[in-house]
């Protein structure tokens, strides 16, 4: 690792150890928690539900420190997943030392490790989120020497007393800075401490949302990514998803990843960017424009599209967000920097040009020509989404894509040429619908189940589990029966505001 990158590094341990986290050993974690006074070690883990478990130790002595960074230690696994006998429900969860961490908020000083599971036999749990990401990722680098890459968009909004004090534009709240932004303090704060942990920021703002509720004021932000390798990038939005949180307690606040607040107002979602690398290199890109392996990952992204929202969209609110004139999808296509397509193709860095000389003129020094950056955006997930088992997902469907015959063919069909405004797409008639509700999206699951289950990337139980989840909501027509009814939608926040 360049001396450069430790130094910038704002990860303690990798400062420390002067190394990167990938190459974190049992021996490194021991060294830093001896000779940074450290009093105990936290083992964090993503069961069943998507949600972060904690176990907590104290640290008694170096052979008990030894002893749980060896070989773990057991969990109820019949508490953590639905389909686990509770007469051989014994785990052991493994802590990943790629994945320490100081925990910022513990007032006794402390080290984080996110942790796998692993069965009696010493095999990883086939139905733990993160292994089923493994596997699916594992299965994609076998069959195409690519590297799957990932980064979230964490759209939330924060929820404070309403202030009589500068007061934002309604919905124009766009990269707003303090003191329009009431809360800007609050996402900086946690950006600093997301990287702290580990997450690879690319940048923050303020987004549109922000509006006044009786004696509450809600604006909306967004943390932004810098693409990862899908199990970083999804180790990555659970942590910072985490430390929202303990802010929002610190601050007194109330911090939502709801996908609807209210109606009329900015849905929070949580687009996915995604690249695939070879030896190191953007493949998304040939030519100055998107290449046929983008497109080809982008025909399985939209032939899989209605089962993606299984993983992706899996609370009744996420469906009052995916609806015209919110640039929110609705229909099953793609297009350039079109936020109405269910892909989008951001503004990429394809063409040389000489922007920061015209912006700087006594730079002396060429710009390299850069086309790392090309990403393609599914911009159908929110702040509800199952994080390990939609990545899972979608880089199934992306292999799909891959391996499709008339991968070029499906997606030059899939294209929405030419549809600027937000709901030109909808009206688009030749594009099919994306499920409209909990119930709908159950039914694409079920059609595409025996192919998610391939190689047991996804455990039949998952699937059913999934099914089950999403059919209890019996939401079928919500929509339609509660529109413009906001004290019916303010109940559906509340029931799942913390959910997320």
């Amino acid at each position: 690792m360049r001396e450069y990158e430790v130094s910038l590094n704002p990860n303690k341990l990798v400062k420390y150890l002067k190394k990167p986290s990938s190459e974190f050993t049992r021996h490194d974690i021991i060294r830093f928690i001896e000779e940074n006074g450290i009093e105990m070690v936290n083992f964090r883990f993503v069961a069943e539900d998507g949600k972060l478990k904690t176990i907590n130790f104290v640290i008694t002595s170096r052979d008990y420190l030894e002893s749980i960074l060896s070989t773990g230690e057991r969990v109820d696994g019949s508490s953590l997943f639905s389909y686990i006998d509770a007469g051989s429900s014994d785990l052991y969860v493994i802590p990943r030392f790629s994945t320490s961490f100081v925990n910022p908020f513990s007032e006794v000083p402390s080290l984080d490790i996110l942790c796998s599971f692993y069965t009696k036999e010493g095999l990883p749990l086939e139905s733990s989120p993160e292994y089923i990401l493994r596997k699916a990722h594992d299965e994609f680098k076998n069959e195409t020497g690519l590297v799957f890459k990932a980064m979230g968009e964490l759209e939330y909004y924060v929820a404070g007393d309403k202030s009589q004090f500068y007061p934002a534009i309604d919905q124009r709240g766009y990269t707003n800075s303090t003191p329009f932004a009431k809360w800007e303090n609050l996402r900086v704060e946690a950006m600093n401490l997301i990287a702290q942990c580990g997450g690879k920021i690319k940048y923050g703002h303020c987004e549109v949302g922000n509006f006044t509720a009786g004696d509450k004021y809600f604006e909306q932000h967004e943390i932004e990514f810098q693409p990862a390798e899908a199990g970083d990038a999804a180790d990555q939005l659970i942590i910072a998803k985490w430390i929202l949180r303990n802010l929002g307690n610190k601050y007194g606040v109330h911090i939502s990843f709801a996908p609807k607040i209210t109606t009329g107002k900015a849905g929070s979602g949580m687009h996915i960017h995604l690249q695939a690398e070879k030896n190191g290199v953007n493949v998304m890109t040939e030519n100055n424009g998107l290449s046929d392996t983008a497109k080809r990952i982008i025909a399985g992204l939209l032939d899989k599209a209605g089962a993606l929202t299984a993983f992706g969209n899996t609370v009744p609110l996420s469906y009052l967000r995916l609806v015209p004139n919110q640039e929110a999808p609705t229909k099953i296509c793609w297009g350039d920097s079109n936020r109405a397509s269910l892909i989008r193709i951001p503004l990429g860095w394809v063409a040389e040009t000489n922007m920061i000389k015209d912006a700087n003129p006594f730079e002396k020094y060429d710009v390299p020509f850069i086309q790392g950056k090309q990403t393609i955006e599914l911009r159908t997930p929110d702040g509800s989404a199952d994080i390990y088992h939609l990545f899972a997902a979608v880089i199934m469907s992306a292999l799909y894509g891959l391996k499709l015959p008339d991968a070029l063919k499906k997606s030059e069909e899939y294209y929405s040429a030419g549809l600027n405004s937000d709901n030109a797409a909808v009206k688009h008639s030749k594009f099919r619908s994306l499920p409209a509700s909990c119930s709908e999206s159950a039914d694409e699951l079920e059609r595409e189940r025996i192919f998610f289950e391939t190689n047991n990337i996804f455990p039949p139980g998952t699937i059913d589990r999934i099914l089950k989840s999403l059919r209890s909501y019996d939401d079928k027509n919500l929509s339609e029966r509660i529109f413009g009814n906001n004290e019916a939608i303010k109940g559906l926040v509340n029931k799942f505001a913390h959910n997320m």
